[in-house]
């Protein structure tokens, strides 16, 4: 959390979701004269509603969740006789800014959510148990069972916000990047002589009278050692992973006391250091405060250095605006060769994974001593799902199990007569027939 003036600028978050739980299914008879038990009609309960996180552009920062991180939606209400399914629980919409990385507990990136209503659901509502009804067959007219309601997901999840800008300015505090923005942008940073005065990025968007445009993100000062949490800087490198180019602002007058080539060079050292892609990025290098008497000492050096490392070098001026046309110009070509080769990369097809799924998608593993685990999300669903005080229902699994080949499968694992076998949060004493 960051904080500029009375504002705050959000960029993590972490919070808690739960899907509502599923309803349960009905055990029900119609009452019919001359008939005691009319048949099954037992209704499916509703399922329960998901957590849904959608993209808002209106959005910039992840503040909502500064002061809300728990989120939970309605369960599906209990199935009825007379075949009356229950209602179904609405889904919650949490509405995030464009450029928001879903991430779980252990970092592994789930959704990454970048389009204007752009939706993911990172916590599903539970399915609604099944009536008794839908257990008829021609051998068994009335089923005296049904299924319990699915539990919700529920799961803590990491929002990280990663800016969606084209260009992204990088630079040592203090070499004009927030006065730069301003100039080029309809952007109104706060700008003050004195180290970190952005405390947050700026996003800005150029337009230029041949009719192009971009968004150009200021990002707040990097120092020595950022990477590694020094300064404000660690707190926004992410913000410059979506960049197409970079330009790299420096301070050609030198009046802080640096010098304007080891500026550049401890920057891309950190850029390197944080995501070695960074530093290979298209660069565009501008030489600014060009209206200080200083800057014109050093500008021969400099453009001699830049032309050894074969790097587009402007000098500038963001408070006259000298030199300020040649290099947007420069900015918005190199730009479009970036995008260029960006979407011949992303036209590049990737072949298709397949991955077996279905009832007879699960793992078995060993526990311990005469104790085998049995994973796999539709048969801990079965389990989930059945009412252990009705034998009935316990005879349902049991069938249930015989046909995916469970029984089959733990014998060739090596489990014997009288070992447990767990499934979610049950055991079962291990009785091959």
């Amino acid at each position: 959390m960051l904080c500029a003036g009375d504002s705050m600028f959000i960029d993590e978050a972490r919070i808690f979701v739960k899907g509502g739980d599923g309803g349960n299914g009905c055990v029900s008879f119609r009452r019919e004269k001359y008939k005691p038990r009319g048949g099954p009609d037992g209704g499916n309960g509703g399922s329960g509603g998901s957590v849904i996180l959608r993209v808002d552009a209106g959005l910039r920062t992840l503040i909502d969740f500064y002061y809300r991180r728990h989120f939970e939606t309605e369960r599906g209400e209990h199935g009825q006789g007379s075949d009356k399914h229950g209602r179904s629980g609405d889904d919650l919409i949490i509405r995030v800014p464009p450029g928001t990385v879903v991430k779980d507990e252990n970092g592994r990136v789930l959704f990454d959510l970048v389009k204007e209503g752009q939706e993911a659901a990172v916590a599903e509502g539970g399915r609604g148990g099944r009536g008794n009804a839908r257990f008829a067959t021609s051998v068994r007219r009335a089923p005296g069972f049904a299924e319990k309601g699915e539990p919700g997901k529920e799961r803590w999840i990491n929002l990280e916000l990663k800016l969606l800008a084209d260009v992204g300015l990088v630079g040592y505090p203090n070499v004009g990047k927030s006065t730069l923005i301003s100039r080029i942008s309809a952007a109104k940073p706060k700008i003050a002589a004195y180290p970190f005065t952005t405390r947050a990025p700026n996003l800005g968007v150029v337009s230029l009278p041949d009719g192009r445009s971009f968004v150009v993100a200021d990002i707040p000062g990097l120092i020595e050692g950022a990477h590694k949490g020094k300064g404000l800087g660690h707190a926004f490198l992410r913000h410059i992973d979506r960049t197409a180019i970079l330009v790299h602002v420096l301070d050609l007058s030198g009046v802080e006391g640096r010098d304007p080539i080891s500026d550049f060079e401890i920057v891309e050292r950190e850029l390197r250091l944080y995501a070695s892609d960074l530093a290979k990025r298209s660069q565009i290098v501008a030489g600014n405060k060009l209206d200080l008497p200083s800057a014109r000492e050093n500008l021969t050096r400099l453009t001699r250095y830049f032309l050894e490392r074969d790097l587009p070098f402007f000098p500038i001026s963001a408070v006259t605006g000298e030199g300020v046309n040649d290099f947007l110009y420069a900015m918005v070509d190199e730009l479009e060769k970036a995008r260029a080769s960006l979407k011949a990369k992303r036209a590049v097809k990737t072949p298709k994974v397949f991955r077996p799924s279905g009832e007879t998608d699960f793992t078995i593993g060993r526990g311990g001593e005469g104790v085998f685990e049995v994973k796999g999300e539709t048969v801990e669903r079965m389990v989930t799902m059945t009412d252990f005080e009705n034998e009935e229902a316990l005879a349902h699994l049991q069938r249930r199990f015989k046909r995916i080949g469970l029984e089959d499968r733990l014998v060739k694992s090596g489990a014997k007569e009288g070992d447990i076998i767990k499934i979610g949060s049950r055991t079962f004493d291990f009785h091959p027939s």
